[in-house]
């Protein structure tokens, strides 16, 4: 985890941000990084004084202030709780929309992580809008915490997309195993290595125009599992010192439906995944099918983008 030298904390009003605050120092202090606590003001102090003009002439301003004093305060009295720490320890307090604003500060300060609780959709667990556009548009990785899942890590999944002819999802692949190893060293943590595969056009080639014999497709598909299972094998034989902590699974079917299974099955508590999709674009999505298993799973998630990715929030306001 030594890549993680710049911790931004977001430090909202969600029930898991005091774990998200204590899982970034215990970051903060394996890595000797630095940390700033975070929050945004969704309307500016001079705005909530014109709201308040005609409520409270006199006192509108004060008002507006302190409303703003208190955001500042609270962000000092955390901070304060572990400056004893050795952990550098910044606050800051942004104005405007949540994630953009967020977004704009790791723009702004360079930061490596994010971390954050995550928001509640009425009853569910799952990732409500405002983490699903922080992981779609942020520019560095985003590590959003669940409330009632454990302080450290004990099953981890390291998703991995097999595809042997993408140099993009290669890339992805190396970076989620060695933050998913790293955290299960320092956690004492199991690993697993967890790939779901399918080809693509099986659909169209046991029925309609382009059907092949039952046969002949066996024998295709046996030969691209089998692709699919050497690059999966050549990827983890460069972690081979974790294989005591290792289990590797090759799961047919599609990744959007295999992980929050297979999470679910094996009481998994963190996921570390890739997202692809319009890679070195402007605007880039973070995907139909890692969006499919952030709405349907209910533990802890990093998620890491490409290098080129381009994220659509300008870093000016």
């Amino acid at each position: 985890m030594k890549r993680f030298q710049n911790i931004l904390v977001v430090c909202d009003d969600t029930p898991a941000t005091d774990s998200a605050v204590m899982k970034a120092v215990w970051l903060a202090s394996a890595n000797k990084a630095r940390m700033t606590l975070y929050d945004v003001m969704e309307t500016a102090p001079e705005a909530i004084a014109a709201r308040l003009a005609s409520l409270a002439p006199r006192r509108a301003t004060e008002i507006a202030d302190q409303v703003a004093d208190s955001y500042q305060t609270r962000l000092d009295e955390l901070a304060a709780r572990f400056r004893d720490a050795d952990i550098p320890v910044t606050t800051r307090v942004g104005v405007g929309v949540d994630f953009v604003e967020v977004i704009r500060q790791v723009q702004a300060d360079g930061h490596d992580l994010v971390l954050k609780g995550a928001h509640e959709s009425g009853q569910s667990t799952v990732f409500a809008s405002p983490d699903m556009h922080l992981m779609r548009k942020c520019p560095c990785p985003v590590w959003i915490i669940h409330p009632g899942q454990p302080e450290t890590a004990k099953r981890i999944v390291a998703a991995i997309d097999p595809d042997p002819g993408d140099d993009t999802r290669a890339a992805l692949n190396r970076v989620v195993m060695e933050l998913a190893t790293s955290l299960a060293e320092r956690q004492e943590a199991q690993v697993h290595v967890l790939a779901a595969w399918r080809l693509q056009e099986e659909t169209a080639l046991r029925s309609g125009r382009f059907r092949l014999p039952g046969d002949e497709l066996e024998r295709i598909l046996a030969s691209e599992r089998a692709r699919a299972r050497s690059t999966l094998d050549a990827l983890v034989s460069d972690f081979a010192a974790f294989q005591d902590r290792m289990t590797v699974t090759l799961q047919d079917g599609f990744a959007g439906e295999v992980i929050p299974a297979y999470a679910e099955a094996h009481a998994i508590d963190t996921i570390v995944m890739g997202t692809v999709g319009r890679t070195g674009l402007r605007g880039y999505l973070i995907g139909n099918t890692a969006e499919t298993i952030l709405t349907s799973v209910h533990c802890t998630v990093l998620t890491v983008k490409p290098p080129e990715f381009v994220s659509p929030i300008s870093a000016e306001v």
